[in-house]
């Protein structure tokens, strides 16, 4: 029997639950810093060094952190759907928590690149200097989309949401655009369903569920709901 296509949308809520800090709550600072500041083309031209600097201590956050029984139980779907994770996140916790298929709408931390190419990519655990270059001659910078940058992979996102037959969504307040676009995406009949410690405003969707809890604990929760269908 062929498996469901389950999609899932999640974004910092479900990263803050390992210890990764996010600017969703604290009035657009990022570990103390304006995300104009560190986030953006503007930001990098400006003091490209704050920015490598900035990035280079996300990547050791992100290296120390370890995936959370909200990532794991997510993985765990895959016994049971299709499973496609649409990530906001720049983390490799899905990756690590046991998900195979997972598209990165804002890039990545460990993987950088240059100014000049962003199609030539390059893993890195390490840290970005200032002076180091890709082999193009151009600065390299985190592999990362920043605020008022295209986001490449958005359009097969809303490609593979539109196509979903089960979409989830967790740990993210819907404010961040295109990503949050993504469940406008998504067919009216289609089963929806929304797990986060505080639901966004969703009042125009039909076939919704909340699930109105933090995404580790409420992961048990939300699997009762999926293995139902």
């Amino acid at each position: 029997m062929k498996k469901q296509k389950l999609v899932i949308l999640t974004g910092a809520g479900i990263s803050a639950e390992s210890g990764l800090k996010t600017f969703r709550d604290s009035d657009g600072l990022w570990e103390g810093y304006n995300v104009y500041e560190v986030a953006t083309p503007r930001g990098f031209a400006a003091n490209p060094k704050l920015v490598l600097d900035f990035y280079n201590m996300r990547r050791k956050d992100v290296a120390a952190a370890k995936p959370n029984a909200a990532h794991i139980g997510l993985a765990e779907l895959e016994n049971f759907f299709d499973v496609t994770i649409i990530t906001q996140n720049i983390d490799d916790l899905h990756e690590r928590g046991g998900s195979s298929n997972v598209i990165h709408l804002h890039g990545q931390i460990f993987e950088m690149r240059s100014v000049k190419n962003d199609e030539e990519i390059f893993y890195t655990q390490g840290d970005i200097h200032l002076g180091d270059l890709a082999p193009d001659g151009g600065q390299l910078r985190p592999n990362i989309v920043w605020f008022e940058e295209p986001v490449p992979m958005i359009e097969t996102a809303a490609e593979i949401a539109a196509n979903a037959d089960v979409f989830v969504v967790v740990g993210t307040s819907l404010q961040v655009y295109p990503a949050a676009g993504l469940l406008n995406c998504v067919p009216h009949s289609t089963l929806k369903y929304i797990l986060d410690k505080k639901i966004p405003y969703t009042s125009n969707f039909e076939n919704l569920t909340t699930i109105e809890m933090p995404a580790a604990l409420g992961i048990e929760t939300l699997k009762e709901y999926l293995l139902k269908l």
